[in-house]
């Protein structure tokens, strides 16, 4: 793939930037007091966030007012010194965007992202820098109905990146349902341009974050599933709900909609095909997307998952069982470590349960999930946030240390987070 350039010039980019995320991200209310307070919790968040979040990672659970201290000042502000005017190089390296391959492997093997996001733009500035290198590219699809200053945002946020883009067509998506489906098809459409080149594409949603670096990722897909499809998901057999709730790694109650062959659903499926039930994530070959586009079967079937309940958990695993797709895998089951995700419905099975809290049958994982969450095989893990802002700040720093800790070529300073402490403030009082 021909090196994309990393930064558009232009400083009507940069006053954008400097207007917008600000005004989004600013709060009226002031979150800590002016004064460092002279409590012990400020003395012990000496340990923040580094070896706080060590600690965390080791399974040692924080004092309450602790976390409480240190939580709160850190994700909503992520993005607060954009208020300051510069350019798009400023605006990189602030934001610790990493701008070179790091490593000649992965310089030459680009990955495409689906990135469907609505709200809490600090989040997504996490999310995107965590995967962003400047060989991969990225398609960001905004809730139309996301707030004008949300959408500005982020479009003055992307401006400065060549190889990141809005998508061209915006739909207004639910969690689940029709238009989440089509808000993937849409980027899909943009990203098979000539001139983007590219090798697999990974959908993620803004409560996503990655497990794996991009070179961990890009190894995994070729130890296991060189130019094939990853689409898990299997064909469930009459009779046997209970048994594959606990079977598969993303089952919600309202998602188990289906039996084998076909007879839950009102109209016959197109063209015969039996459809399976499996992840609405996936990794998919550049060839597959374009038979997705372009196919008869793929597009009839399209249009009638216009009136079935929770197409994405049909659509990518029925098509990637045709034999005859590019990267198919028709004998797959729940193979592919995608996601990893805590549902309440395998807690003392699967997992030992929620540390954070639990929002329609998923975890929002809390602190005392990270040591789960690091252990797990998969490449991203949701859901994350922002009531919970300690779990992604330390995640990302992980992440990033692991990331620079594999690179083999010179790593640049403002790759690197800020050390965070305020040890200072014991020797002060």
């Amino acid at each position: 793939m021909s090196q994309l350039r990393a930064t558009k010039p232009g400083l009507l980019v940069c006053t954008a930037i400097c207007i917008f995320i600000f005004l989004y991200l600013r709060n009226p209310a002031p979150e800590e007091p002016e004064e460092e307070p002279t409590s012990p919790a400020v003395v012990e968040c000496g340990f923040y966030p580094d070896e706080l979040c060590s600690a965390l990672f080791e399974g040692k659970e924080a004092a309450p007012q602790i976390a409480t201290f240190c939580k709160t000042p850190h994700g909503p502000k992520i993005l607060a010194h954009l208020h300051r005017p510069g350019n798009c190089s400023r605006l990189s390296q602030e934001l610790h965007f990493i701008t070179r391959p790091l490593s000649a492997e992965e310089g030459t093997f680009s990955l495409a992202y689906v990135i469907t996001i609505h709200k809490e733009l600090a989040m997504f500035v996490q999310l995107l820098r965590a995967i962003y290198v400047p060989q991969n590219v990225y398609c960001i699809h905004v809730d139309e109905k996301a707030p004008k200053k949300y959408k500005t945002a982020v479009q003055s946020l992307v401006n400065c990146f060549e190889n990141i883009f809005i998508s061209s067509k915006r739909e207004k998506v639910a969690r689940t349902g029709f238009r989440r489906l089509q808000a993937d098809i849409n980027c899909m459409k943009d990203l098979v341009h000539p001139r983007l080149q590219w090798n697999y594409v990974i959908n993620l949603c803004g409560q996503d974050f990655p497990i794996k670096t991009n070179k961990e990722i890009i190894r995994y897909i070729r130890s296991k599933w060189n130019d094939k499809n990853i689409t898990p998901g299997v064909v469930q057999p009459p009779n046997s709900e209970s048994k594959t709730s606990q079977s598969h790694p993303e089952f919600t109650p309202e998602g188990n909609i289906f039996v084998s062959p076909n007879e839950r659903f009102r109209v016959e499926p197109p063209h015969n095909l039996t459809i399976y039930f499996g992840s609405a994530y996936y990794v998919l070959t550049r060839k597959f997307v374009e038979f997705v586009l372009t196919d008869t079967r793929a597009k009839d079937m399209l249009r009638w998952s216009k009136d079935i309940q929770g197409p994405e958990r049909h659509y990518w695993v029925t098509l990637n069982r045709l034999k005859d797709a590019p990267g198919a895998t028709p004998n797959a089951g729940w193979e592919g470590n995608v996601r990893a995700i805590k549902w309440r419905n395998e807690e003392g099975n699967v997992h030992d349960g929620c540390k954070g809290h639990y929002a329609q049958d998923t975890c929002v994982y809390g602190p005392g999930d990270l040591p789960w969450i690091i252990q797990s095989p998969s490449l991203f893990a949701n859901r994350f946030d922002s009531t919970e802002p300690l779990v992604v700040t330390c995640l990302e720093r992980w992440h990033r240390l692991k990331a620079l800790g594999q690179a083999e070529v010179p790593v640049e300073p403002h790759w690197h987070f800020q050390r965070q402490s305020h040890f200072n403030v014991k020797l002060n009082h």
